[in-house]
């Protein structure tokens, strides 16, 4: 089944197994365009909501990232590895048979608010113009620095023995930029244990959660997204023009209208049809993309 060219979001629940980019053409097929895109790399091990734009949307994706992500995950204490989850080469097990429930909620407590975060030797980072994770295949060391990311949320879920392992069930809430493979390492360096992540799945990206995503498998029974007026309004603070400061809106000219806040803010013609993102410069409200046309 394949779509029309409407313009949009798709929540995807994506499986393991599948890179952000195969997802992508997954999408393309389905929908019958070329011009889509995703917001917020997902692993192929991990799960979950990944947005995919369509048309129009996939300019709309890069003002979408700076948001909070959530996510389910399990970390396993007693072994590190090269790339902090399961894919990667995994060290000499140390004992956790000392470490207690106590322990890993304390350790957890650190992590909470502003951090200092290094990316995992594989993430995709830039390193002097390369991904990080291709530096790494050819054999290079490389050096990331560290960066500030925010956790809101660390909860300690279940805990379970496995063999010598200690398995640990978390649920995060964090800024966009925030490696959980990375947390899973600092958490278990924390505890003297090393540690790696085993599963993750994201549950929500901004106000888009699981309830409303759908696998590859549903989209090509019942095609749908979530068109980029309801986009809009669920990203961003809202605007209502009339039709003079639409029709100047349509041409990308400036604004003299206080936003009430820096932005960006989605401007809304009379209809209620989303038109631009503006953001307050000075006394005027000026263009940040115009999706008009």
């Amino acid at each position: 089944m394949t779509a029309g060219p409407e313009s949009g979001l798709v929540v995807v629940d994506k499986p393991a197994g599948l890179t952000s980019h195969d997802v992508v053409a997954r999408v393309r097929r389905l929908g019958g365009t070329r011009k889509v895109g995703h917001a917020g790399t997902l692993d192929p091990m991990a799960t979950g909501v990944l947005l995919v734009g369509v048309n129009r949307a996939t300019r709309l994706l890069g003002h979408l990232t700076l948001t909070e992500k959530a996510y389910a995950a399990t970390l396993r204490l007693g072994t590190s590895s090269s790339t902090d989850d399961a894919e990667g080469v995994l060290s000499a097990p140390t004992s956790t048979q000392d470490v207690r429930e106590d322990d890993v909620r304390a350790a957890a407590a650190t992590f909470l608010g502003e951090i200092q975060q290094v990316p995992s030797q594989v993430s995709a980072v830039k390193i002097d113009g390369r991904r990080a994770y291709a530096r790494v295949r050819a054999g290079e060391t490389v050096e990331i620095p560290a960066r500030e990311v925010v956790v809101h949320q660390l909860v300690v879920g279940d805990l379970r023995r496995e063999g010598g392992a200690l398995d640990v069930d978390l649920r995060v809430r964090c800024s966009s930029g925030t490696y959980i493979r990375a947390l899973a390492r600092d958490l278990g360096v924390a505890l003297g244990t090393g540690g790696h992540l085993t599963a993750l799945r994201r549950t929500a990206v901004g106000p888009f959660g699981l309830d409303e995503a759908a696998t590859l498998e549903e989209l090509a029974q019942d095609w749908s997204l979530c068109g980029m007026s309801e986009v809009a309004r669920r990203c961003f603070p809202a605007r209502d023009l009339d039709e003079a400061e639409t029709a100047d809106v349509a041409v990308g000219r400036k604004l003299d209208v206080d936003l009430g806040t820096a932005g960006p803010v989605a401007l809304f013609d009379p209809f209620g049809d989303f038109l631009a993102l503006y953001e307050q410069r000075d006394a005027v409200a000026a263009p940040v993309a115009v999706f008009t046309g």
